[in-house]
């Protein structure tokens, strides 16, 4: 046989769990064709895997690659990591389905964390013509949750209100719609507006539209940490009324706390998964973890109105900044902020900023947020949220799989984004031992695969999809930090999507085979 390429003379980990073992990989076109000694065989390419661990690409089970991919579609940060494929429309918003309005306000409200790139056109409407703009436009695969939030804001608005009869309706038409366009299941962000307004009638409904099609309940619960009994509630019940398959988005905290909550849904009956990333501080936007729900009714507009207001600051002053928010102001780095003349608090904490602009921290926060149109985005850390043995023991979970939750946006980003696979690898597992090399893999790629029904994909087999990965175990490492989290990781030398090598030497080919993985 022929083939168009050869990964020769690796340790194959096939994502299976079974131990590495020396094997070549013949690829035909976009597929795996065969895996196994290949010693006669010709190919009009080889690769030299000697010494190197081969293995499936890596699938992000929660990231915001949503814009960010689209105006930088070769995508180091994955690529330097061996990731193939991201799951976005996290976190209830996303910019599909999107009426104008819709689509202005998700990109304004979550700039902090999906970005707002200039340059792009953004004239889809659609699931369908949104993952259209990712089929051989990027380096790396997409597959998409519906975002509630969207679906809320198409048929209701900002109303904070429950749903009626008719507008769940209409709401689960819309669902149905999507999965028909190829989604592969439901998310909810239920910190975030307006999909923080959704109760558990309404989100059971929408779920109840994705099960017969197979699809998966994602969610960014209703309360993480000492809350988290309280979101985890929620879903059991959604899970225990539709049989939704349900996953818990960046699940961290107390590992003596949350683990026993998987388990006891597990023990119910549940089909329960989370994903986590390994760092002890989170990231999202000012807004949600500094201002009060209040103050952010009726949408961007509406907010700054009120921050502009001095009866309104009064008030926050007094009976708001007057108590610790849920993440302490002094705790909170600038992480990106819209609005150029106020970039000068990047890389800063909230205090010291505010120190430098000569005013209460509390003031500072309504301030850049006005100044910026809420599109500040921060990065975190609460004191007994989370240590290092929590992450250690919430990683080795059975239910368990890697999202790094990425923000690709701001001067000084979380590192997860550039470094939470390559942790996983270098730290978690060279370092700590707290995986076997194969464990790893499974983790990393074949439990997102399977969870998520990617059915083509996360092993190292023969008539599977050729995504892979080529590593060296000996220095794949993570280098991005808090301080510089833009910083690549090492230790990858190939990558290929489709069949197409997208990182050959550590280096980008400039190949943009990615595709939008569309359910069915």
């Amino acid at each position: 046989m022929i083939f168009d390429l050869i990964i020769k003379g690796g340790w194959v980990i096939d994502g299976s769990g079974a131990p590495p073992y020396r094997a070549d990989v013949g690829l035909l076109e976009s597929m795996i064709a065969e895996v196994g000694r290949l010693d006669g065989a010709e190919a009009a390419r080889v690769l030299d895997a000697s010494g190197r661990y081969v293995v499936p690409g890596f699938i992000d089970a929660h990231v915001h690659g949503d814009l960010m991919l689209l105006a930088d579609p070769i995508h180091l940060p994955a690529l330097r990591q061996g990731v193939t494929t991201y799951l976005i429309g996290q976190d209830g918003s996303s910019f599909a389905p999107a009426s104008p309005a819709t689509l202005d306000y998700m990109r304004r409200y979550t700039a902090g964390f999906n970005g707002n790139p200039p340059g792009l056109s953004y004239d889809w409407r659609s699931i369908d013509d949104y993952l259209a703009r990712f089929d051989r436009s990027t380096a790396i695969n997409v597959a998409y949750l519906i975002p509630n939030g969207n679906i809320r804001m198409e048929v209701m608005g900002l109303d904070p209100r429950p749903a009626t009869d008719d507008e769940l309706a209409a709401m689960q038409k819309l669902v149905r719609a999507g999965m028909d366009a190829g989604a592969i299941g439901l998310s909810t962000g239920l910190d975030y507006i307006p999909s923080l307004y959704a109760d558990v009638r309404e989100i059971a409904g929408l779920c109840a539209a994705i099960v017969r099609e197979n699809g998966v309940y994602v969610t960014h619960m209703r309360g993480y940490g000492p809350r988290a009994p309280v979101g985890m509630r929620e879903v059991h019940d959604i899970a225990q009324a539709t049989d939704v398959p349900a996953h818990i988005s960046h699940y961290n905290g107390p590992a003596d706390l949350l683990l026993p909550l998987i388990d006891e849904g597990r023990a119910l009956g549940l089909d329960l998964t989370f994903d986590t990333y390994p760092y002890l501080a989170g990231s999202t936007i000012l807004g949600m973890v500094a201002l009060p729900a209040w103050v952010q009714q009726g949408g961007i507009e509406a907010t700054v109105e009120r921050l502009r207001d001095p009866a309104i600051r009064a008030r926050l002053r007094s009976e708001w900044f007057a108590a610790p928010t849920p993440y302490p102001l002094q705790t909170i780095t600038i992480a990106m902020v819209a609005n150029p003349d106020w970039r000068w608090a990047e890389g800063q904490t909230v205090t010291a900023a505010a120190e430098q602009a000569r005013i209460e921290p509390g003031d500072f926060v309504c301030e850049i947020l006005g100044a910026s149109g809420m599109a500040v985005g921060i990065v975190g850390f609460r004191q007994g949220d989370r240590t290092e043995s929590d992450i250690r023991a919430i990683l080795r979970h059975p239910a368990h799989m890697a999202g790094s939750d990425g923000i690709f946006c701001g001067g000084f980003p979380h590192p997860r984004g550039w470094g939470a696979f390559a942790r996983y690898l270098g730290y978690h597992t060279r370092q700590l031992g707290d995986y076997s090399w194969p464990e790893a893999v499974t983790h990393l790629a074949a439990h997102a695969a399977r969870r998520f029904r990617l059915t083509d994909r996360g092993l190292i087999r023969s008539g599977f999809v050729a995504d892979i990965a080529v590593f060296d175990p000996a220095t794949v490492t993570d280098r991005s930090s808090y301080a510089a989290g833009r910083t690549l990781a090492e230790g990858v030398d190939h990558v290929l999507v489709n069949g197409t090598l997208v990182l050959e030497n550590g280096e980008p080919t400039g190949a943009t085979p990615g595709r939008a993985l569309r359910r069915g």
